[in-house]
């Protein structure tokens, strides 16, 4: 789900995989792996040392973390009181929109997260340059939210990319280096500061422990490679992966058992993040639109039919 703040070029975009009262109680196996850490997952910390996420997963701007998690706060509360006697951790990743977004209007708020929240849906949904992704540029072009999924072995998987990164001249469609193509005919992205940042998250319903969902959030690093990503001293490449397929009781004590796949059955997951988030990178430059923001500063769409002929 997303909440728009267009005005301003930035937003909320928030992954909801369950009621804030189911996943309260009953958090999903996950894992976190970092590329490069120039960049912000609050929450890390708890999934690293537990294994287990129990929140919505909010993305919005750098500047606005505070605010998107005291509104994962408010909305827990409103929803699950208890929580004032066993806290939660909320999980919010951002990455910086301030080419686009004055970080100083503080824009957004903790009602846009309730807003995110409530516009959840499953299947297709929006991308783009919406929500958290309305402020991002990447590889020359608009960037924003994009996703993709792939089936293994009769679960899914599926990858959401917030994408704020890399220069023009780096760009790779499918193999193909359209980027440098761009820039031999003298086209070039108005932004052209290689560094930025990129948080993948990915979900699965395969039952995967903790320790194998921290396996393929890392495979994430590959598919941004795939597109152009260098990771940057200044970036932030964070990527979190959890199970639905993997869960715990909050309270339970004594010995707990999981049916889960073997280590030498995640080379399927593996190689569908790294396909999932290649693909999830393109969709976010597919499907955005030419913004302006700030100081009348252009971030064009790419132009899907002028790239194909370059291909």
């Amino acid at each position: 789900g997303h909440a728009t703040i267009a005005e301003h070029c930035t937003g909320v975009t928030a992954i909801v995989p369950d009621t804030l009262a189911s996943m309260f109680h009953h958090p999903m196996a996950a894992g976190t792996s970092v590329l490069n850490g120039a960049g912000e997952l609050t929450g890390s910390l708890t999934i690293r040392e537990w294994g287990t996420l129990e929140t919505p997963v909010v993305l919005t701007a750098t500047m606005s973390v505070g605010m998107a998690y005291q509104g994962v706060v408010e909305a827990s509360l409103r929803e699950v009181p208890e929580i004032v006697d066993d806290v939660i951790a909320p999980v919010v990743a951002e990455c910086d929109d301030s080419w686009l977004s004055d970080p100083s209007a503080m824009a957004v708020q903790p009602h846009h997260v309730t807003e995110a929240f409530g516009g959840a849906v499953g299947g297709l949904f929006e991308a783009g340059a919406i929500g958290a992704g309305s402020g991002m540029t990447c590889l020359g072009w608009k960037g924003g939210i994009g996703t993709s999924s792939r089936l293994v072995d009769g679960h899914t998987l599926g990858a959401l990319a917030m994408t704020n990164f890399g220069a023009l001249e780096r760009l790779c469609v499918n193999g193909s280096p359209v980027g440098r193509r761009f820039a031999e005919l003298g086209r070039s992205g108005e932004r052209e500061a290689p560094e930025g940042s990129c948080i993948v998250v990915i979900a699965t319903d395969a039952p995967i422990l903790p320790a194998q969902c921290e396996r393929v959030a890392r495979r994430a690093g590959l598919g941004l490679a795939r597109t152009g990503s260098v990771a940057t001293h200044g970036s932030g490449e964070i990527f979190l992966a959890f199970s639905t397929g993997c869960r715990f009781e909050r309270d339970r004590r004594g010995r707990v058992s999981h049916d889960v796949l073997s280590d030498r059955d995640l080379d399927a997951l593996f190689q569908a993040a790294v396909d999932a988030t290649e693909e999830a990178v393109l969709d976010s430059l597919f499907r955005a639109t030419t913004t302006v923001g700030r100081f009348g500063r252009v971030a064009e769409a790419l132009p899907i039919d002028e790239l194909l002929g370059l291909m």
